[in-house]
């Protein structure tokens, strides 16, 4: 990294505010601190449920964590019960083919995919006392701060679940369009037209739906599935994917991907990049969250963001106006309206991509969540307007929709009132209403369902391994297909098939005309080398200059110590201990869970991975009890812009932090941690808390 259409996600930077009032302090501030479980839950936020404040099953928290406690039919190696001394490493730093499955009826790669957008998704979590009305936590919270990098996030995440899911719509119904399946359409067709005859036409409606609901199998049947990028939105025939290759069967383009997801994820990051100008910002992380007050970098580097505003200023004064703020009364009003409406719409863009995504986990349930439930719950929304429908005439219907149209238009004030009497009677009836607390009630998001999963692994003494990492490319090659199937699918021959599938072989025939374009392009690839090389000249010595200032007592400098280390540096840790710094000491995280209270502690000495050494021989610097954990923030190693240069200057990775806040109110801010997404899954996964997302 970084990729093309990286995603710098961390709002957080490097804890420098704080850090003001400690200058006064002695330079080595390193003195252990063991802080003890309180056995007093009346000050604690954390609400751990007895008997007589729960109904869940267990007396658990949630029924997130009631699912992870549970005993489950189909087992996977994470929910099998482990008797080591600490925690059983089910292969984090193995090949991913030598990795047994995980969690029972879920491919690792399923699984994989899941926790690899929910380390994008998630940023700050909070414990929180109150009950979640659906009955499973990690809700966003009404109080969430905009950034543009979350709204970039939920950017994403709307496109791999709407536009992808409405996308593979609108081409089913052009392959039901064009006749190319005429045995699929001649029924679609007759069965429309007997309807239309009878006067049948929304029941049968209604009847479809339910059957879709509650009959997996005839999904398939009716809608049968096709890889995406093969088939033309147009004439729904066969086309060649826009990548070249077929080389995943759920993206847009077709390209190549490693693992299950990484092309739609790709895709999704090149969408939010093409935007405008709030699109730039989002897409380089511009104004991110408590960004730190000193930056060895940023103070020398321009504003990219700069560029859409400064270039359209110049267009105004080419034409003659007069683009200075002191003018244009107004720029600023107009840019600060637009900033302060892009939290609802944040807000917006992640309530859609959560009922989708909440919808998709109803109708295609992943263990360990009910089965049979959720779709019954749909279906007998359904059922009732099949009834209705079949025992109501045309003409009625059109007077109860003309009715309740001339209701809403001159209702005004009936409107008005009773809803006022409603607000006053029951303040919090629109929360009550919302599907995630009525028909959805226990249905997860893909975030709810990734946490759950991480809490089964934590449960069984098997923290589940993080999604492969690697930096080569994906394999320019066909994703395996069953020509015979999709022949008789999409009435196509092998040959269109196979000449669909296949990668292009255009770029290979015109390998003259690319070779003189790059010879022309030869003289801006020396002045931009050029210009890197001076950048990166210029981006160490500050790093260096940083360092220096650590070594006479800087605090603010010591939190950037090591956040870009050399390939050598990054040793492999987890799943017990993780490579990290602590005021800009070097050391290891260490998450003990076979004490009677288990903790999260910072040492100056590396454990040896067991988890079998005691307090004393790792002589912790501090120690926090998991259950007492009620906030988790993710720290950005450097400023936004400083990342872009040292990605593009340096072609090296930004190592992030993480804050832990504990019940007492005490902030311990850890610096350059090597694998930062696997520390926070496994502390948000361990303990009774009921997260909040922010």
């Amino acid at each position: 990294m970084p990729t093309p259409g990286y995603v710098f996600r961390d709002g957080q930077p490097i804890p420098d505010a704080e850090i003001e009032r400690q200058e006064n302090q002695p330079k080595e501030d390193l003195t252990p601190v063991t802080r003890q479980s309180s056995t007093t839950t009346r000050s604690s936020p954390i609400n751990t449920p007895t008997s007589s404040n729960s109904t869940l099953a267990n007396n658990a928290p949630t029924e997130s964590h009631a699912l992870a406690e549970a005993d489950h039919e189909e087992k996977g190696a994470a929910q099998e019960q482990h008797f080591e001394a600490e925690v059983k490493n089910l292969g984090w730093h193995d090949h991913p083919d030598q990795v047994k499955p995980l969690v029972g009826g879920l491919r690792n790669d399923d699984l994989w995919m899941l926790v690899r957008r929910f380390n994008k998704q998630m940023y700050h979590v909070k414990a929180t006392q109150d009950t979640p009305l659906a009955g499973l936590d990690l809700n966003i919270a009404d109080e969430d701060e905009f950034s543009p990098d979350k709204l970039r996030a939920n950017l994403e995440r709307l496109y791999m679940t709407v536009v992808v899911g409405m996308l593979g719509f609108v081409k089913h119904i052009a392959r039901l369009r064009s006749w190319r399946e005429p045995r699929r359409t001649g029924a679609f067709f007759a069965v429309y037209a007997v309807a239309w005859v009878f006067d049948f036409i929304v029941p049968v409606l209604f009847a479809t739906i339910a059957t879709l609901v509650l009959v997996p199998r005839a999904r398939s049947l009716m809608f049968p599935p096709a890889p995406l990028a093969l088939i033309d939105a147009k004439t729904g025939g066969v086309q060649s994917p826009k990548s070249g290759v077929l080389g995943s069967h759920d993206s847009a383009t077709g390209a190549p991907e490693k693992h299950r997801g990484e092309a739609v994820e790709q895709e999704a990051s090149n969408f939010v990049a093409g935007f405008a100008t709030i699109a730039m910002s989002s897409a380089t992380g511009k104004h991110e969250q408590n960004e730190p007050e000193h930056d060895p970098v940023a103070s020398s580097i321009p504003d990219p963001t700069s560029v859409a505003s400064a270039s359209a200023d110049a267009k105004s004064s080419a034409a003659g106006n007069i683009p200075s703020k002191k003018h244009d009364k107004t720029k600023q009003p107009m840019e600060d309206a637009m900033w302060s409406q892009m939290r609802p719409i944040m807000h917006i863009l992640g309530d859609i991509a959560d009922g989708w995504e909440r919808f998709a986990n109803a109708l295609s349930p992943t263990s360990p969540f009910p089965k049979q439930t959720p779709k019954l719950k749909l279906a007998g929304l359904v059922v009732p307007g099949l009834l209705v429908s079949a025992l109501t005439s045309s003409y009625m219907f059109m007077k109860m929709t003309t009715f309740f149209v001339g209701f809403g238009f001159f209702g005004d004030p009936l409107i008005w009132r009773g809803l006022d009497l409603l607000n006053s009677k029951f303040p919090h009836w629109q929360k009550l209403l919302e599907i995630r607390n009525t028909i959805l009630k226990g249905v997860p998001t893909n975030a709810q369902l990734t946490i759950t999963l991480l809490r089964i692994g934590e449960a069984n003494k098997a923290p589940l391994p993080p999604p492969p990492r690697s930096d080569e490319a994906p394999p320019d090659e066909p994703a395996d297909l069953d020509h015979d199937e999709l022949t008789n699918t999409l009435d196509a021959t092998h040959e269109e098939l196979r000449d669909a599938v296949t990668a292009d072989d255009t770029a290979e025939s015109t390998g003259t005309d690319a070779s003189s374009e790059t010879a022309k392009k030869r003289h801006g690839s020396r002045v931009l080398g050029f210009l890197k090389g001076t950048t990166k000249a210029g981006v160490e010595t500050k790093l260096g200059t940083d360092r220096a200032r650590a070594a006479i007592g800087s605090n603010k400098a010591k939190g950037h110590i090591g956040v870009v280390p050399k390939a050598k540096d990054q040793i492999h840790s987890g799943p017990v201990d993780f490579q990290a710094r602590y005021k800009g000491k070097k050391g290891w995280v260490y998450i003990s869970t076979s004490a009677t209270v288990p903790c999260v502690s910072f040492s100056r000495t590396q454990s040896d991975g067991t988890g079998e050494q005691n307090t004393k021989e790792l002589d912790p610097v501090f120690s926090i009890p998991v259950n007492e954990i009620t906030e988790l923030k993710k720290l950005g190693g450097l400023g936004w812009k400083s990342k872009l240069i040292v990605g593009w200057a340096l072609d090296r990775t930004v190592v992030d932090g993480l804050e832990i806040v504990d019940k007492k109110g005490n902030i311990e801010r850890l610096t350059a941690i090597t694998l930062r997404e696997e520390l926070f899954n496994r502390l948000a996964s361990m303990g009774p808390q009921k997260w909040e997302s922010f």
